[in-house]
């Protein structure tokens, strides 16, 4: 097995930067998990609207927070590495990490229900017990994860029993509960409100929809990912991603075929649930698979390598521009705030998410000139490796 590289990978920076921005896009668009139509827009806008709700969910839902899940395991592995190339264990380390994420976010929970960091702290402990297994066995455990298991359960026993009543998720009851607090004026009320209903709302959602064991499935690819050095930038890992872009969009076509059309095919509400869950999840890991191989082999160009890099300076603050954006977004559409949920619909929330990516790359470009890590970063570094001087890189 070839060392970790003591270069880094800018191209991984970027990567991070880009899902950061593509994430706060659809943020501002869903009012910050706040789904409201404003009244009154004239009809030119309401079609455009609809335009560009669907053009960038079906480019960025469920494909940035996967991009920014591989890149958790990649980096998982490298910290790893480097620690083991030093004779060191990096696993209890790693586990104090992640109870420092946690309190990343739950802070970043208080103000926006919707927060993934929370998910990628409980999961991320998880990634201790594969890091010293054969690849195969990463692989094999990966990619079971990756099918849902518990959805063919599911979808079998309703091959059984197609008649079965099905029930709305549990989730909508919780989710239906956000305008009491969204939309006040009291921010402990909002602060109150998302860290109790607004927490079992997008625990219940993440398990409906298959998103926990397709999190830690991507977290085992992005550390296999990391032991094949496929974002070095060789010819090796050329030839990787381009096979990836051929296959994945090869995947692509039929499964959004199926998933689009699922209920042409069956009538039964307890199959289409499973099946709905499944299609969904493998659609969104083919398109996954060409953005993700789009950007690298781009990113080896040198005619748009020199764009791409202009995602590096956020994608290197992540965790720091992940919490801001929270912050601000919630500000901005919230009661407590400005309350811009009731007039703004897609168009004028894009104008304001891609408002808040600039000034969010210039504040990343301006901070990383004079410092090596972010703010928060710079703080989850220190309590990483606080009282072990020694140990530090």
């Amino acid at each position: 097995m070839k060392s970790v590289s003591q270069t880094r990978l800018h191209v991984v920076d970027a990567l991070r930067g880009f899902a950061i921005v593509s994430i706060m896009l659809l943020h501002n668009l869903e009012h910050f998990d706040f789904y409201f139509q404003p009244s009154g827009l004239p009809d030119w806008m309401q079609s455009l609207d609809k335009v560009i709700w669907d053009s960038l969910f079906f480019l960025f839902a469920g494909k940035s927070y996967a991009i920014f899940a591989i890149l958790f395991g990649l980096t998982f592995y490298i910290q790893s590495e480097r620690q083991a190339q030093m004779g060191k264990n990096f696993s209890g380390r790693f586990a104090w990490r992640m109870l420092l994420l946690l309190g990343f976010g739950i802070l970043n929970s208080a103000f926006y229900q919707g927060d993934i960091l929370t998910l990628y702290a409980i999961i991320g402990i998880l990634l201790i017990p594969f890091y010293h297994l054969p690849t195969k066995w990463v692989f094999t455990f990966a990619l079971i994860l990756m099918l849902q298991p518990f959805e063919w359960i599911s979808f079998f026993q309703a091959l059984q029993h197609p008649e079965t009543p099905v029930s709305d998720p549990v989730s909508w009851t919780y989710f239906g509960r956000m305008e009491s607090y969204i939309t006040g004026s009291s921010f402990i009320a909002t602060v109150a409100g998302n860290l109790s209903n607004g927490k079992y709302a997008v625990i219940l959602w993440t398990w409906e929809n298959g998103r926990v064991l397709q999190t830690l499935s991507l977290f085992l690819f992005g550390m296999l990912a990391g032991r094949k050095h496929i974002f070095d930038l060789n010819q090796t890992s050329t030839h990787f991603w381009k096979k990836a872009f051929g296959l994945a969009a090869l995947a692509f076509l039929p499964l959004y075929y199926f998933k689009t059309n699922t209920a042409n095919f069956t009538s039964s509400e307890a199959i289409l649930r499973p099946l709905q869950t499944l299609l969904t999840s493998w659609t969104n890991m083919a398109f996954l698979g060409v953005l993700l191989a789009s950007f690298v082999l781009l990113f080896k160009q040198k005619t748009t390598q020199k764009l791409l890099k202009g995602f590096s300076p956020i994608g290197r603050m992540s965790l720091s521009n992940y919490i801001f954006q929270s912050i601000l977004g919630s500000f901005i559409y919230y009661g407590f705030g400005l309350g811009m949920y009731k007039y703004t619909g897609a168009t004028y929330s894009l104008l304001i998410g891609l408002l808040l990516a600039i000034l969010q790359g210039i504040f990343s470009s301006w901070w990383m000139k004079n410092n090596k890590q972010g703010p928060l970063e710079t703080l989850w570094h220190k309590a990483t490796w606080m009282n072990f001087a020694n140990d530090q890189k």
